[in-house]
């Protein structure tokens, strides 16, 4: 990484990778209102009330996501040299393409939601300007406020009037954010079954828990991406030789979602998080998605303070004020939120962790349907022999936690006619050239289980409720 002595360096010390150097550019971006509130957002939402360590924010992890893209391109060979990467008055096509890459993933957590995914489902769920007569139908989602950042501040300490002035094009990176890019290569690297983003999140959100589930050998994984020519189009490949670093990357994100994401030690204040911003959306206590996109347009200092504070503090305030007091349910998650006290969790047969089948989707229908049958069992005895204080909530998994995408599903969702060429899938280079999906890998386990899925099913409710459910033998 070695860089002309005469050249200004502008140096991040990562815990992870250690320093990290950055262009001109990219300083600018972190140093402004949009990037600095990234450190009051924690990664992993309510993790940390399971995990204490785990306070971590989406400031550090965003920038190793773009180290990791840079190395991945360093790996490939498509890296510029470093005295041109870093050197402002030299510009090149292939300098262009290597620092939007970087900027792109430095940039993919720009719209994030207090306590990260979440909050985010309440605005998802609540879908104001999704369902809007004038809107476009968009989710209202991380992903698509990032990209109206990136493309709508167009003023002194904006992002779009920085990306400008370097000569960035703000809708490349966009395009790039969102994985839709022309350039297929560029869309792997960010957006993949191993992508940069994930070769971050599971080292750090190792390191900062101390649960060590989400490790993998990045060293030796980096050192086996190559970029091969299908047709027309560059794509991303790993040499054979790193298979079983591959599947052991795969095993631990999947090891990484089953027992910390979606486990209900810690995802019962995340459920609570979730229903707790829905519950302050409708009511009008928080600020809307057009509320926020107006901010992004006109007021960037405000929008500063969506974060995690902000809405702790909203909580705090409401509690407080005895906005929950015509809600015992409400009142009672804020309690719950404000000082950990954690609900129930309702365990019973329907209720289970099972590993499904991906292209089943008869028999994951009826899982799904006698899994619902008994949630609104649950919530029929409450509602007759209840109180509004004896409430249930319901976490089944928004997205399926599985190793890769079956090769069914892939070719039913699939873009091109040509596999290879399809964003999401991990590729293995073979010795004599050819490349292959890692699911048509013979000597692959991740071909074997490409087809499983872990369906985390999680119900949560007040002890009120708990004791009248076992009264009533409901379970």
């Amino acid at each position: 990484m070695d860089v002309n002595p005469n050249l200004k360096q502008r140096i991040f010390y990562d815990p992870l990778y250690g320093h990290i150097p950055m262009t001109n550019l990219e300083w600018e971006i972190i140093h402004t209102p949009f990037y600095q509130r990234l450190r009051w957002i924690r990664q992993l939402g309510f993790t940390f009330y399971t995990f204490p360590g785990a306070e971590h924010s989406r400031f550090g992890h965003s920038i190793g996501v773009m180290h990791n893209s840079h190395m991945i391109l360093r790996a490939m060979g498509r890296a510029v040299h470093t005295n041109e990467l870093y050197d402002d008055r030299v510009q090149s096509a292939a300098k262009t393409y290597h620092q939007s890459i970087r900027l792109a993933a430095l940039l993919h957590d720009l719209g994030t939601f207090p306590f990260s995914h979440t909050t985010e489902m309440a605005y998802i769920r609540y879908g104001e300007t999704t369902n809007a007569k004038n809107g476009k139908g968009l989710s209202d989602d991380h992903e698509h406020l990032g990209s109206f950042i990136i493309k709508n501040t167009d003023y002194k300490g904006g992002i779009t009037q920085l990306l400008k002035q370097y000569g960035i094009d703000p809708q490349r990176i966009s395009d790039l954010v969102k994985g839709v890019d022309k350039s297929v290569l560029a869309n792997q690297i960010l957006h993949s079954e191993i992508d940069c983003d994930r070769m971050d999140y599971l080292l750090r959100d190792a390191h900062y828990s101390g649960i060590h589930y989400g490790t993998y050998d990045r060293d030796y994984l980096l050192n086996h991406f190559r970029c091969v020519k299908v047709g027309e189009h560059e794509i991303m490949a790993i040499n054979h030789n790193a298979l079983h670093a591959v599947e052991d990357f795969l095993m631990a994100r999947y090891a990484w979602y089953s027992q910390v994401i979606r486990s209900a030690r810690g995802a019962r204040f995340d459920a609570m998080a979730e229903e707790m911003m829905y519950y302050l959306l409708e009511k009008g206590k928080v600020y809307t998605y057009s509320q926020l996109m107006e901010m992004v347009a006109e007021n960037p200092v405000k929008f500063y303070s969506f974060n995690d504070q902000y809405f702790m503090q909203v909580v705090h305030q409401a509690y407080l004020n005895g906005d929950f007091d015509k809600s015992a349910r409400m009142k009672d998650m804020a309690h719950r939120l404000l000082f950990e006290i954690a609900p129930k969790t309702i365990r019973c047969d329907e209720f289970k962790q099972r590993l499904l089948d991906q292209d089943d989707d008869t028999g994951n229908e009826k899982i799904l349907r006698k899994a619902t049958e008994k949630l609104q069992e649950i919530r029929d005895v409450l509602k007759k022999k209840g109180s509004d204080a004896d409430w249930v909530l319901e976490d089944f998994p928004k997205k399926h936690i599985m190793f890769v995408k079956s090769r069914k599903k892939l070719v039913k969702s699939k873009t091109t006619q040509n596999l290879l060429l399809e964003r999401d899938p991990a590729k293995i280079l073979l010795d004599n050239g050819e490349v292959r999906l890692l699911g048509d890998m013979e000597n692959s386990v991740i071909a074997t289980l490409q087809n499983k899925f872990n369906f985390v099913p999680n119900v949560y409710c007040s002890e009120s409720a708990w004791e009248l459910l076992k009264k009533e033998g409901v379970i």
